[in-house]
């Protein structure tokens, strides 16, 4: 498959070294976008540089009306091999959340390619209809077929242009759809249930422009490197629309569980759920993510695993915070003996750096990668031990909740920092650097609110960290 194949080429681009891999993750987002565009750009001025010489409106709009379709279907293709969750680009990328940040990029660049071509295709119709444009001048059907490719020796393009009636016709819906079930990923307030079902609908909405494209393509595109790379992206473009109907995205890393304990702490509105996995985890790493599913209807959810992994008892702890609908009933629905699904793990946010000192901040529910941890760094007493500040600044208060995290801190060798924001106040950079006297030779491990992340790395940056390579945060939205 096309995808395979770009990933070969991906795994044999060199890697830098470990620091530099968070470095360049968001470079290599922008990378790819920007490259995928530029790519497709150029090999289609290749096989059209008739658009170089000005020949009148319609002809340059016929060209634009193709360049356009190109590349938002170009974009749509990655996102959708992207929607899968594979494997083999997540460790270039830097993990799955930046490779979801490329996803919406893509959807985003889609969609402004889709209505510039719809523009192009329906604008001119307007401005002629409305006689701000002269009528161009058409000749027979058999003369705009052969034109196209269509002659008595070729009935495949002839196919072609008996089609291009109805390609229009549900491309122009296929693109109303597209249209409005992007706009509605996009607004973060749509409930992520309904998102979820609504997105669903995309695989479709594709496959019925995959064929819009087929047939209204420029047929001499086909036989040149441009419909070779167009035409690989789509065929693996739709083998992705097809598992992702079948619901098979993320399967080979799905595995079944049982819920074996469940702890509620009302303090801080948040649910501790442990999951006996008795086989098929291959194990994770602190800090990484899984995707939970309790309820087929809702869908998988992804959370934050609050556990090290321990051979010998094959469990998994979520810690959820009650942040919508949806984890706001799993107070009242998960039940201790419930089947669940886990796909995972997830992620590179693993803590793995060589730097004398770090410096943890978790906000809010943003605590369970650390929690994590600290649970591995008291589990491996022989690692060789790293200084390590945690920390950890919460708006919501539970006693219990913050006994065991000062005890895992404890048992860990990790100096815990806790700010409750009523009593404490908001953690600053001052603050960190007037408690870490090492703190310029530290890394930092951030999450949390992303606003937070952003003020303090913009802080530590003015103060000549190296933030580029010592300060990690993960973007952890999946939408």
């Amino acid at each position: 498959m096309f995808a395979v194949a770009i990933g070969k080429i991906i795994h044999a681009l060199p890697l830098p070294r470990r620091h530099s891999r968070r470095k360049v993750a968001m470079q290599r987002i922008k990378l790819s976008f920007w490259g995928l565009l530029a790519l497709l750009s150029v090999l289609w001025l290749a096989a059209d540089p008739s658009i170089l010489q000005w020949t009148g409106y319609f002809a340059f709009r016929a060209a634009m009306v193709q360049h356009s379709g190109v590349i938002a279907m170009g974009c749509m293709s990655v996102a959708m091999i992207l929607a899968l969750r594979p494997r083999w680009p997540e460790t270039w990328f830097g993990g799955l959340d930046k490779m979801y940040r490329l996803h919406k990029w893509l959807g985003i660049g889609a969609l402004a390619f889709a209505v510039v071509h719809w523009l192009w295709a329906q604008g001119t119709k307007w401005a002629v209809g409305w006689g701000w444009l002269d009528r161009p001048r058409r000749g027979p059907r058999a003369a705009l077929g052969a034109a196209s490719g269509a002659t008595p020796d070729n009935p495949v393009a002839q196919t072609f242009v008996d089609l291009r009636g109805t390609a229009e016709a549900v491309g122009e819906w296929a693109f109303y759809a597209f249209l409005l079930l992007i706009v509605l990923a996009l607004i973060k307030s749509f409930p992520y249930r309904l998102f979820l079902r609504m997105h669903r609908l995309l695989p479709i909405a594709y496959m019925v422009l995959v064929f819009h494209t087929v047939i209204l393509t420029k047929f001499a595109y086909w036989t040149a490197p441009i419909g070779w790379v167009l035409g690989g992206l789509l065929v693996s473009g739709t083998w992705a629309a097809i598992l992702s109907l079948l619901g098979r995205v993320g399967a080979g890393r799905r595995i079944p569980g049982t819920i074996c304990a469940v702890h509620a702490y009302p303090g801080l509105r948040v649910l501790e759920a442990e999951i006996d996995v008795p086989q098929g985890w291959p194990g994770h790493k602190a800090g990484q993510f899984a995707f939970a599913m309790s309820d087929a209807a809702e869908g998988a959810h992804p959370y934050t695993i609050a556990s090290a992994w321990n051979e010998a008892e094959h469990r998994i702890v979520f810690v959820i915070k009650e942040l919508g609908d949806h984890t706001r009933r799993l107070r009242n629905t998960l039940q201790v003996g419930q089947t669940v699904t886990v796909e995972g793990p997830y992620g590179c946010f693993t803590f793995d750096d060589e730097c004398p000192h770090q410096i943890w901040v978790g906000g809010g529910i943003g605590v369970t990668p650390f929690i994590a941890r600290m649970k591995y760094l008291a589990m491996h007493p022989e690692r060789p031990r790293q200084a390590i500040h945690f920390f950890h600044t919460t708006r919501d208060y539970d006693e219990d909740a913050i006994a065991k995290l000062t005890a895992d801190a404890a048992a860990a060798g990790v100096c815990l920092h806790l700010l409750v924001d009523g009593r404490d106040g908001q953690l600053t950079g001052e603050r960190i650097r007037a408690a870490v006297p090492g703190w310029c030779n530290a890394s930092i491990w951030f999450c949390g609110p992303t606003g937070f992340g952003q003020a303090l790395r913009q802080d530590f940056a003015t103060q000549g960290m190296p933030v580029e390579q010592r300060f990690h945060q993960e973007l952890f939205e999946m939408r």
